[in-house]
């Protein structure tokens, strides 16, 4: 086996902005890199990268780090960009197959199907005009991505002027049995989930109405299927529902805040995961700069604060757990670092290892094979 295939090394795609957003300090990156980590010895090789996809700010990765999907965020067009890449573990090649229009402006989030057959995307929307649709379907073909075959608009606002004048899908995340998709608007305050039809259609079964102002941004779903976390990126909190697989309704269980009272009104919650157990949800705070911890009770879904640790940088944006569990790693967007923070299986307590990568404006981490 080669040297580009070793085993003992995950592969880690990174999106990195570079090109200047009015709402981002700065961009320092150099588009889609594929990252070779070593999780004994701690240490990232540098495998291929691709320069010419401007602000690749969120992406996904086919289970076997073959196909990889990014997202355009420019803010000054009226549709981002939905970008299909084929990477070659044995060889390290990473070609571009095609671009397809988002049919919204501020592309914000993916996430490919756990069947393998299309890609979601969540636009966040900004100002009028254009095709404007909050979620979109696209087709996965072995040359890259179809023309959107589904698509939705989002209406409504929320009661922060500033940030929920209109509707906001931040993210779209498929449910673990499949079919059903859960949509985080943070201009409306809701969790809406669409059934996907065969023809790829979105069918709204379910809304839920979170605490006003609360911003809804991205999900952790729990690997029993009962039970999806929620993090709040305006009123810093992170919050616990039951999820009825039959209907796609979610019920309120718990809320819990990310940060301390004193941090949250300088606080923007980002990114959420769970460990592979379920035992332990973990929160990215951007402004208190930590990484919050919370246990998971198996049965109720209640969650437990377990403390906060700093997120080993500034600005942590996006979290990634190493296949293992074993590793949090940490996209610290205005430190230019991705931090590597050991996790301790039994206790979910995180410390930072002080091993880290330098790079641009990372933006979004995403491992092959999970």
């Amino acid at each position: 086996m080669g040297e580009g295939n070793m085993p003992e090394e995950l592969l880690l795609f990174i999106g990195t902005l570079n090109r200047e957003a009015p709402y981002f300090q700065g961009a320092r990156g150099d588009g889609l890199n594929v990252f070779g980590f070593d999780e004994q010895a701690l240490r990232f090789r540098k495998r291929a990268g691709y320069g010419q996809v401007e602000n690749p700010t969120y992406l996904s990765v086919s289970p076997d780090g073959r196909r990889v999907y990014t997202n355009s965020e420019v803010s000054d067009w009226r549709e981002g960009l939905v970008t299909a890449f084929a990477f070659d573990p044995a060889t390290n090649a990473l070609d571009y197959l095609n671009t397809q229009p988002s049919l919204g402006s501020i592309t914000a989030h993916n996430m490919i199907s756990r069947d393998g057959r299309r890609l979601f995307v969540a636009n966040y929307t900004v100002g009028v005009g254009g095709p404007d649709q909050s979620v979109v379907v696209f087709d996965l073909l072995d040359n890259g991505l179809s023309p959107a075959v589904a698509h939705v608009a989002h209406q409504g606002s929320g009661p922060d002027g500033a940030r929920q004048e209109r509707a906001h899908a931040h993210s779209v995340t498929e449910v673990l049995q499949g079919g059903m998709v859960i949509v985080a608007d943070l201009g409306m305050d809701q969790l809406i989930t669409y059934r996907i039809g065969a023809g790829a259609g979105l069918e709204k079964v379910a809304v839920t109405q979170t605490a006003p102002g609360a911003g809804p941004r991205h999900l952790a779903l729990h690997p029993n299927g009962r039970f999806v976390f929620v993090m709040n990126e305006l009123n810093s909190t992170v919050t616990a529902h039951g999820f009825d697989a039959a209907s796609g309704a979610l019920t309120p269980i718990d809320s819990q805040p990310a940060v301390p009272a004193e941090a949250r009104a300088g606080n923007h919650c980002s990114d959420i995961q769970i460990s592979g157990d379920g035992r332990f949800v973990y929160g990215a705070n951007r402004g208190h700069d930590s990484i919050s911890i919370f246990a998971v009770d198996q049965a109720s879904g209640q969650l437990s604060p377990r403390g906060f640790v700093p997120c080993g940088g500034a600005t942590p944006r996006h979290l990634a757990l190493t296949p293992s569990g074993r590793h949090l790693l940490v996209a610290n967007q205005n430190a230019d670092r991705v931090s590597v923070l050991a996790r301790d299986s039994e206790t979910g307590g995180l410390t930072d290892t002080g091993a880290f990568l330098q790079i641009g404006t990372p933006m979004c981490l995403k491992f092959a094979g999970v």
